[in-house]
């Protein structure tokens, strides 16, 4: 058993078809975005449950439930071939975002709905020493989950090498390379963001073609993950549409 947070994930779940075996509301929660996403439950004739908003807050892992919680089938992570397989279908360059280590929730949600938006065709994470798809991160992904495969590997080192074989490029964010919009990032592309503490691993750094770096001119040398992801995701972005 899992659990969707928040209205804007609750609806998203609900309109791309994602199995809900009830809809638990607050009694309270009855104005602004509640009242759309109680119509298309109905629609569907999902399971609504009214409670008091006490028992949401024990169940919330997120503390932002915002008055609505889904309770669902846990997540089911993609297969890499699958993945694979899948991104061929659609006649485009294949662009996944592998990440190394990343252990903050809010930022494997932030950096999934990036991903959504800039087209990216999955998000790959270790099956070790990373964080996983909670009801945390599902929140921070604003409903972007439903819609961006999350795959998970035994082994970042052998995707990488795997993705070579499939004919992409692997771009690690790095210190050490070239400004990122220096780089030439179309075409097929993984690109890696490492953990928040301790970046890229070595073995992971070394297994990628090239690197490429943020520019900064402040007196904090580093940004959070998600947003020094978000920041290059979009220049990956610009690139693919030739602007």
């Amino acid at each position: 058993m899992a659990y969707i947070e928040g209205r804007n994930p609750v609806i998203e779940a609900i309109k791309s078809g994602r199995e809900i075996d009830k809809i638990m509301v607050a009694n309270s929660a009855k104005e602004g975005s509640i009242k759309k996403l109680l119509g298309m439950a109905k629609e569907k004739n999902l399971v609504i449950q009214y409670v008091e908003r006490q028992k949401l807050d024990e169940i919330s892992e997120s503390h932002a439930h915002q008055g609505v919680i889904a309770q669902v089938s846990e997540y089911s992570y993609w297969d890499l071939d699958e993945l694979i397989a899948e991104t061929k279908k659609k006649d485009e360059d294949p662009f996944f975002i592998i990440l190394d280590e990343i252990n903050d929730p809010h930022n494997l949600g932030a950096i999934i709905r990036t991903a959504d938006a800039v087209g990216a065709h999955g998000v790959i994470i270790p099956k070790r020493r990373s964080v996983n798809v909670t009801p945390v991160a599902i929140k921070a992904s604003a409903g972007a989950i439903e819609y961006v495969p999350v795959c998970k590997v035994t082994n970042i080192v052998n995707t990488i090498k795997r993705l070579k074989e499939e004919g992409l490029w692997i771009a690690a964010v790095d210190m050490d390379g070239d400004a990122f919009y220096k780089q030439n990032m179309k075409g097929p592309l993984g690109l890696v963001i490492g953990s928040e503490g301790y970046g890229i691993s070595r073995l992971v750094k070394e297994n990628c073609d090239f690197n490429v770096s943020m520019p900064m001119v402040g007196h904090v040398t580093s940004l959070n993950a998600s947003v020094a992801g978000s920041i290059i995701l979009y220049e990956v972005l610009k690139q693919r549409i030739g602007k």
